[in-house]
């Protein structure tokens, strides 16, 4: 039984990428939206949502006449761009056990893009953030993630540095991270980042460089996260609008 809390309709969904991903569907074919609500004990609207979301990603495919489907190459994709994850969360997706270790927490004065990205002052300080993500003890993936202090609503967050920092913003400065605006960037590696992640100077990685909004469309957290693509690689279901 579904239980209503918190989204019911991102319970069903999950529920059912989990069927999927266990081949709890024979042949691959999704059941009516009626047995499945009644299976879920949920309305047939939750389960119609929720199916139209697994649609819009890629998940399951509709076929006229002959029902719903589940679209095998959609499964290839372990992580969405376009939602809010943990790399904790992205690393299992892609079957690792992950760590996170805290390289340094320090205030000190925001960098032009950052006074740029947040619209803070030149003299204004900001956390910032340097966390690794590792599987076993091979560093993944590395994020920078600089909040303005004076969001800060209390300095007790010692231990709490290795949290989500959706989590790390909800607990020490009173505010919800709703959306990221992200940039894709290929970048080369200076010495620093290259050493922390255990590859040479120079190497080809992918970076998301981000601007983190709450939901009053504040920008309260700039992140950057660095890849390394030898590890960890996104895809991307394209399709053709409308379709």
């Amino acid at each position: 039984m579904i239980t209503r809390n918190p989204s019911l309709t991102d319970q069903v969904k999950e529920h059912i990428k989990e069927r999927i991903a266990s081949d709890g569907f024979e042949g691959g074919r999704i059941p009516p939206e009626v047995e499945l609500a009644n299976d879920l004990g949920v309305s047939r609207t939750t389960v119609r949502d929720a199916l139209s979301r697994l649609e819009h990603e890629g998940t399951i495919y509709r076929r006229q006449g002959a029902g719903t489907f589940v679209r095998e190459q959609g499964l290839q994709i372990k992580s969405r761009l376009e939602d809010i994850w943990s790399y904790e969360q992205v690393l299992e997706d892609h079957g690792y056990v992950p760590s996170v270790r805290v390289i340094s927490e320090k205030e000190m004065v925001a960098d032009p893009m950052t006074v740029e990205a947040l619209g803070v002052g030149p003299e204004d300080t900001v956390l910032v953030i340097e966390k690794l993500f590792l599987e076993d003890e091979d560093p993944v993936i590395m994020t920078i993630n600089r909040i303005p202090s004076r969001y800060l609503t209390d300095t007790e967050f010692t231990n709490d540095e290795a949290t989500p920092i959706y989590e790390f913003i909800e607990q020490h400065c009173n505010r919800t991270l709703s959306y990221y605006l992200s940039e894709i960037v290929p970048v080369s590696l200076d010495a620093d980042t290259a050493e922390a992640l255990g590859v040479e100077p120079g190497t080809l990685a992918i970076s998301f460089d981000e601007i983190g909004f709450d939901q009053n469309d504040t920008p309260i957290v700039r992140g950057t996260s660095y890849f390394r693509d030898d590890l960890i690689r996104f895809r991307l279901l394209r399709r053709r609008s409308g379709t």
